[in-house]
């Protein structure tokens, strides 16, 4: 087992794209993985702005770093470009579409993970922390930005996988959740606008019991950043925790193309970029 372990993180360090700023080749005939856990939930929440330095080990995070050392802790995890917008595009929909600012309102009729969950039988839903209404397409209102969620720009999502985080589930009924969620905080909680710290209270309340829940039930929560604060090379922070999740850190190069076609691995979708699947971190 520990060999098969060590020969997939040569295979996933080798295919990994190199440059955080390389953009994605669409393979639409790429073969999903077979390594990677079919989970009943993924959750993916998306912070900003901030570099793994300003992350890893600060007293600021201490949430992040205790959560990070219930599971796997990406060492070298990379996003795509700067700014925001592109890096969101691109783990959605694995490219950036081309997009280099974060103007609004965009569209795209491209593939994309809601939209390959939900043509194969599985479902999605976009959790949007102060998004006025369910499936608004507005560029932003209050503290919501639409420029940190992707799923208004493609046509192919329903505005009913577009809610309000307001809506994800309370503890006791995350089984309810759909097969994969991407929760975006508001400019405050995610960090941009605010502290370290008032993330870090925001991912312990609201993040720690599904995160808890998801060790014992088949699921898994994903937790990383849009960019870096434009210092470090685009050095992110990145943790897998929950079930089949081995602990500790990983070294091997990853980036949010890597994210996606791991999440798409989990459920047997073709990948919409060459990056290849996470296959090294699971039990």
């Amino acid at each position: 087992m520990l060999r098969k372990r060590f020969a997939a993180a040569i295979v996933a360090a080798a295919a990994l794209i190199g440059s955080a700023t390389v953009a994605a080749v669409t393979s639409p005939t790429a073969q999903a993985a077979t390594s990677v856990p079919v989970f009943d939930h993924i959750v993916l929440v998306m912070f900003e702005n901030h570099a793994y330095s300003q992350i890893n080990g600060s007293s600021s995070a201490p949430y992040f770093n205790s959560l990070a050392s219930q599971g796997a802790k990406f060492t070298q995890s990379y996003a795509i470009t700067h700014p925001s917008q592109p890096n969101y595009l691109a783990i959605f929909s694995g490219s950036t579409q081309g997009v280099t600012n974060d103007n609004c309102p965009l569209s795209f009729n491209k593939n994309n993970i809601a939209n390959q969950l939900l043509n194969n039988g599985k479902t999605f839903k976009s959790y949007s922390e102060a998004m006025p209404s369910d499936g608004y397409t507005g560029c932003s209102s209050g503290t919501y930005r639409r420029k940190h969620n992707a799923a208004p720009d493609f046509p192919n999502v329903p505005a009913s996988s577009n809610v309000r985080f307001s809506t994800f589930p309370s503890s006791g009924n995350y089984a309810s959740l759909p097969t994969v969620s991407y929760v975006a905080p508001d400019m405050c909680n995610d960090m941009h606008d605010c502290s370290i710290s008032t993330g870090d209270t925001w991912l312990k309340n609201k993040m720690d019991a599904y995160a808890q829940w998801a060790k014992t039930h088949n699921s898994l929560l994903i937790v990383t950043f849009d960019e870096d604060n434009s210092a470090s090379s685009n050095h992110i922070f990145t943790t897998f925790v929950g079930a089949h999740t081995q602990v500790g850190s990983f070294s091997n190069q990853i980036n949010h193309y890597n994210v996606l076609s791991t999440i798409e691995s989990a459920y047997g979708l073709a990948q919409l970029n060459s990056a290849a699947a996470i296959t090294n971190v699971w039990n």
